[in-house]
């Protein structure tokens, strides 16, 4: 029988026995998912390039996390390497790319995680929001697969891991910019992945229902609790095991999917 720390250690290399390097975004928060799918894929025992934005949190209801990232980045050591970066630049993604190559050799796996939340009804809606969501959630995240795509260089086990909501089970009235760009990530999905299956690199989405990030009301968490016939809210965690059974070799014939881990609450 394996022992299964050793099997999530196999996930971080190739078959030449070299470590694998993943890009997460998005990871500025210690109740984030990011950082959980960060440790996650340490673990495993890939190299990680962590990207945070602290000034889009600074701007939300639940507040920035001063430092979180490069204390992460510290607690796990030279394995993991930190750039903070605008996502909204259309600079960035490849800054991004290239951050992981200069400093790990390579790139196996891109997570993109990094999300603008805004909540803005019908009445509410701006051009300025409108775009500036479009410009980080979907600009930045096909120009990160385009980056991906021209850095990967191996002949097969790519990844790419993207984040989608939960539009498409239900009306969200009240932010409206966000789930027009989470919904574009998941149409994307499909095209991607038939394009770049050929490479050996595989594309999927993930909808992580309800998860508990520090943002929601008590009474929030309780009612939503309620309903989910998990019983519960999901965890980083929960999530990031998805994240590295994707990232690993066993997912290699899944791609084009879009996947809820969420405890049965898309089908409730």
């Amino acid at each position: 029988m394996r022992v299964a720390h050793d099997d999530r250690v196999e996930n971080g290399l190739d078959g030449a026995g070299n470590r694998r390097v993943a890009l997460v975004t998005g990871a500025s928060r210690r109740a984030g998912i990011g950082q959980a799918v960060v440790e996650r894929l340490v673990a495993d025992g890939f190299g990680v390039l962590v990207h945070g934005w602290e000034p889009h949190d600074a701007e939300q209801s639940w507040g920035e996390d001063p430092g979180s990232a490069r204390a992460l980045v510290e607690q796990l050591g030279d394995r993991t390497a930190l750039v903070q970066a605008d996502l909204a630049d259309p600079a960035a993604p490849a800054a991004l790319v290239q951050a992981a190559v200069e400093r790990f050799g390579r790139l196996d796996v891109l997570v993109v995680n990094h999300a603008r939340s805004s909540e803005q009804s019908l009445e509410e809606l701006t051009a300025e929001e409108v775009d500036l969501s479009h410009a980080v959630n979907t600009r930045a995240s096909l120009l990160l697969c385009q980056a991906f795509s021209r850095a990967f260089t191996a002949t097969d086990g790519g990844r790419v891991v993207l984040f989608t909501s939960g539009q498409h089970h239900g009306g969200m009235p009240g932010e409206l910019p966000y789930i027009a760009t989470k919904g574009a990530l998941h149409q994307l999905t499909g095209s991607l992945a038939v394009h770049l299956m050929p490479r050996g690199i595989t594309v999927n989405c993930i909808d992580p229902g309800p998860t508990d990030t520090g943002y929601a009301s008590p009474e929030a968490v309780e009612a939503v609790a309620a309903r989910n016939p998990g019983g519960r809210w999901g965890t980083p965690a929960d999530t990031a095991r998805l994240v590295s059974w994707l990232a690993s070799p066993e997912s290699a014939w899944v791609t084009g999917q879009v996947i809820a881990s969420d405890g049965g609450w898309a089908v409730r």
